[in-house]
């Protein structure tokens, strides 16, 4: 069953609708407090860059999220759109996310 609302999110392939903590299928994001380098080897917030660019893309919009499978942490782990955009795709394709290969390879072409 679809979990749709307008979304909270935690970090960037976390979105949370009502009660309902979400991993988003496929993708992988840093979390909140990463400290990346760019390539003039500067440090910056990573996590919260991703975290940022995700609460742009849904803004105030419904969500839907078409649940897959439960993950170690009892999350719904699901593929999410904002009307008809995947939102997965969409981190990928923006590089705040990369492919999660070692659960699926939907998203590799995305690069």
């Amino acid at each position: 069953m679809s979990i749709t609302g307008r979304a909270s999110v935690k970090d960037g392939d976390t979105p949370v609708i009502r009660d309902a903590r979400i991993r988003q299928h496929g993708i992988d994001t840093p979390e909140n407090a990463r400290i990346c380098q760019n390539k003039a080897g500067r440090d910056y917030r990573c996590g919260q860059v991703a975290a940022l660019a995700f609460a742009d893309h849904i803004g105030e919009a419904t969500v839907t999220c078409e649940p897959r499978d439960t993950d170690p942490f009892g999350r719904t782990v699901a593929v999410c759109q904002k009307g008809a955009e995947d939102s997965n795709a969409g981190m990928v394709s923006q590089a705040h996310a990369i492919a999660y290969r070692r659960y699926s390879t939907d998203y590799v072409s995305q690069k």
